[in-house]
């Protein structure tokens, strides 16, 4: 159930940036005039407008999501700044705490990005990443962790089928080298 909140919450937060960076390409003579009433040079309405778009979007798909809600979240905190600093207005301060709060989203979605319907996750099942998919489902380490106990595991049974190996073929165990592995040597008679 987490699972289906998490994509649906990261939805909401795309619709607010596809939704106005729509806006800013349908009408840019209305943006290019708040950012030229702040002081930035005019032809930014375009950029803007398409980076919103296209990073709402990535974020819908999952497509580079960490990355999509780091740049986002630079984004908010560079446009809260700029635009929304008079804090005393109390438009001013409801724009920012809303950008605050998109802020706090975005980095929810960056913590929690590797959801099951995305495409970077798509990708690594696709390049046979189940360890690390299984490791992200149960919470990580703990899986990884259950890997590594296993593999100890086999290296303690290997060698001790190697003692007993050289116990019945009349070899003797004479040390154990830096790795762990037994030094088996024939036993001279003489």
């Amino acid at each position: 159930m987490s699972t289906v909140a998490a994509v649906f919450g990261r939805i909401f937060i795309a619709v607010i940036f596809i939704l106005s960076g729509f806006g800013k390409l349908l009408y840019p003579a209305a943006t290019e005039a708040m950012i030229a009433g702040t002081g930035f040079p005019a032809g930014l309405a375009i950029p803007v407008g398409a980076f919103e778009l296209l990073a709402g979007l990535a974020l819908v798909f999952g497509v580079a999501t960490r990355l999509t809600a780091v740049l986002l979240f630079g984004f908010v905190a560079l446009a809260t700044l700029l635009f929304h600093n008079r804090l005393t207005d109390p438009m001013q301060q409801a724009m920012a705490l809303k950008n605050l709060a998109i802020m706090g989203g975005l980095l929810l979605v960056f913590a929690h990005s590797q959801i099951w319907w995305s495409w970077d996750r798509m990708r690594r099942e696709r390049r046979g990443d189940r360890a690390v998919l299984d490791a992200e489902r149960r919470g990580g380490s703990a899986v990884l962790d259950a890997e590594r106990r296993a593999h100890e595991a086999e290296l303690r049974a290997v060698r001790a089928e190697t003692t007993v190996a050289a116990a019945d073929s009349n070899r003797v165990v004479s040390d154990v080298d830096r790795d762990g592995v037994p030094d088996v040597r024939r036993r001279r008679w003489w």
